[in-house]
């Protein structure tokens, strides 16, 4: 299944690239999946790792998501998809409150997706300066206030025998860019 995932994520990103780079953007998902999966969680938090972007950056729809990999998938899925017709703030405080209130397997895979996307975009920074900020809806102080947020926010109520290594990494991360 998780073959499956990585390929059906390979065709629907087809021909995209990252924000600040001509990198595939298939690259972080990829990623987002392998950290799962050697974080040691389920198949289908690894398949919606793959997966996680397909809903909110591509044609297809949760239906396709939940006809070919299953329900659990694409509830994992559904959990980290932003509606798209809502504002930035509306989106990224959604996202805030999911990564609050979510079972484990969520939290694990927003967390996941936000370290990945923090240390492309403290590469980029290294790379090109702060002009790579122009590329965002937001600006250095909003995605600061939703990166602090979400660091915050990731632990409530997760006993800490089940915290990743990964949480305290993407800490680290979001000091680091936000200094």
């Amino acid at each position: 299944m998780k073959q499956l995932a990585k390929e059906f994520a390979e065709k629907a990103h087809h021909g995209q690239t990252r924000k600040n780079s001509k990198a595939p953007y298939i690259t972080h998902p990829i990623r987002v999946a392998e950290r799962l999966e050697e974080s040691g969680y389920s198949d289908e938090a690894v398949c919606a790792g793959y997966l996680h972007d397909v809903v909110e950056d591509t044609p297809y729809e949760i239906e396709d998501i939940k006809e070919t990999f299953g329900a659990r998938v694409a509830e994992l899925v559904a959990a980290h998809t932003e509606d798209k017709s809502k504002s930035w703030q509306e989106r990224k405080q959604h996202t805030i409150d999911v990564v609050k209130h979510a079972e484990n397997e969520v939290k694990y895979l927003i967390v996941a997706d936000k370290l990945d996307n923090l240390l492309g975009l403290e590469h980029d920074l290294k790379a090109q300066g702060d002009s790579v900020w122009d590329n965002f809806n937001a600006g250095v102080e909003k995605q600061k206030w939703y990166n602090e947020a979400i660091a915050t926010n990731m632990y409530v109520g997760i006993n800490s025998d089940y915290v990743p290594d990964f949480f305290d990494e993407y800490v680290e991360a979001v000091k680091r860019v936000f200094k």
